[in-house]
């Protein structure tokens, strides 16, 4: 974690001059920035995988047609066709698993009162007035303005899930068919994930808020280019 500390200062140092005292946290949003277009790839893959299934809907309606009373034998037909056309229910999961890692480090460090044995100084640093290693319920019960800086990321947060919770049932619903093991509940779910962004902000350090800000703002953009 100590080398992972250093990078996160080397970037605030190079930010230093453009936002001062909340350098540490644009170097935060810098960073986040980084990891999604190191895994833009795979979300461009998982976009072509989405327009792949959309494209068998009319395939997957004779399979239902020629198996419907059949649940057993519709759903082996769907995952042939899906495995011959190569495309797969799951692929949109990848990006995300991927991006786990950088943000429980996020976590960790900024919970961590000490990194390599010594002081974690980036705990020092705020965005404007609130702290990046403390938590909404901190916010509240010092008062003053930095509640006005999580009510700032609520509203951020809660903007980006609505608009992701309507891309995705339209998606979902033009291409996860229902007949696939585990499909129909993974078509319910996926909407609402986005929501839970906002229990997650409200629960962890501000630094590791600001990487889930940042990421979800980015799939908001990212989706409505790629899936449009």
């Amino acid at each position: 974690m100590s080398a992972f500390a250093r990078l996160v200062e080397q970037l605030a140092e190079l930010l230093q001059p453009l936002f001062q005292g909340s350098a540490a946290a644009a170097a935060i949003v810098l960073f986040t920035a980084l990891v999604r277009l190191l895994v833009h790839p795979l979300s461009r893959a998982a976009a072509r995988g989405q327009k792949a299934r959309a494209a068998l809907q009319p395939q997957i309606a004779e399979l239902r047609r020629k198996h419907g009373k059949s649940p057993e034998k519709l759903q082996r037909a769907v995952l042939e066709l899906h495995t011959e056309h190569k495309v797969s229910p799951l692929a949109g999961c990848l990006p995300s698993l991927l991006q786990a890692p950088a943000f429980f480090l996020l976590y960790h460090l900024f919970s961590s009162a000490e990194v390599g044995g010594r002081p974690n100084e980036l705990l020092g640093h705020d965005l404007f007035t609130a702290p990046l290693g403390d938590r909404w319920a901190d916010a509240l019960s010092a008062g003053g303005t930095a509640g006005l800086v999580y009510a700032g990321l609520f509203a951020l947060v809660a903007a980006v899930a609505f608009f992701n919770y309507r891309l995705s049932r339209k998606t979902l619903a033009d291409s996860a068919p229902l007949d696939t093991p585990g499909a129909g509940a993974i078509t319910k779910v996926m909407p609402f994930i986005s929501f839970f962004t906002l229990i997650t902000v409200a629960v962890v350090p501000l630094a590791a808020a600001l990487y889930i800000v940042t990421s979800s703002a980015w799939s908001a953009v990212e989706r409505a280019v790629l899936y449009r």
